[in-house]
């Protein structure tokens, strides 16, 4: 199957390392230079273009593609590149990615969206009482989510998260960190505290390596 991603940061490149892995055939497209990484998946297609002008998506061909995934970190650039997929170019399915719970009623049919996922809406029913190790997991389509709570004495306390990223294992992503009972993006800078709990994408059973770094 024929795969275009449109937004190649941390989350369009852990699903397009995914679907490689599986023997599909994936384009991620991107508008800004630095997430052009061509290095981390040479098995990927890659295009420097804005997913939202009709002309890019011409160049792409994406009337070629089985499949069309809206992964940026914009609702509303989500939302134009399923519309387009779906209405100038027939994609038979799209899949956006929801950033605001609260742009969840934009997300159908209407504005071409077959299926839409939310993070934050995951990650607020991962949330518990629970301290300790990993405190719960859920099976997703192609990935996990799992939640670590940080202990007192924890390798990672008082590091940024960028440091603790830069060590991750491969197809393992920072989705939220949840701190006081709220769940925040996650932000290169920010420094990690004891009782924050650290949600991951990870695409495969990396508990046990996850586990040791944390």
């Amino acid at each position: 199957m024929r795969v275009a991603i449109a937004g190649a940061g941390g989350v369009g490149r852990s699903i397009a390392a995914e679907l490689i892995g599986n023997g599909h055939e994936v384009l991620l497209i991107d508008r800004e230079t630095r997430a052009i990484a061509v290095d981390d998946l040479p098995e990927a297609d890659w295009l420097l273009a804005d997913a939202c002008e009709l002309a890019s998506l011409e160049d792409a061909r994406l009337a070629d593609f089985e499949t069309v995934v809206a992964a940026t970190g914009d609702d509303k650039v989500n939302l134009v590149v399923a519309l387009l997929a779906k209405e100038e170019f027939g994609v038979a399915r799209t899949v956006a990615r929801i950033n605001d719970p609260r742009n969840e009623w934009l997300f159908t049919e209407a504005w071409g969206v077959d299926v839409a996922v939310s993070p934050p809406r995951l990650i607020a029913s991962l949330v518990d009482d629970t301290a300790g190790g990993a405190v719960g997991s859920t099976s997703l389509p192609e990935a996990d989510l799992l939640e670590f709570a940080l202990d007192q004495g924890g390798r990672q306390i008082g590091r940024r998260l960028a440091d603790l990223a830069a060590e991750l294992p491969p197809g393992v992503v920072p989705v939220a960190v949840v701190r006081a009972g709220r769940a925040g993006a996650p932000q290169p800078d920010t420094v990690l505290q004891v009782g924050d709990d650290l949600v991951l994408l990870a695409t495969g059973d990396q508990v046990d390596d996850l586990s040791a770094i944390l």
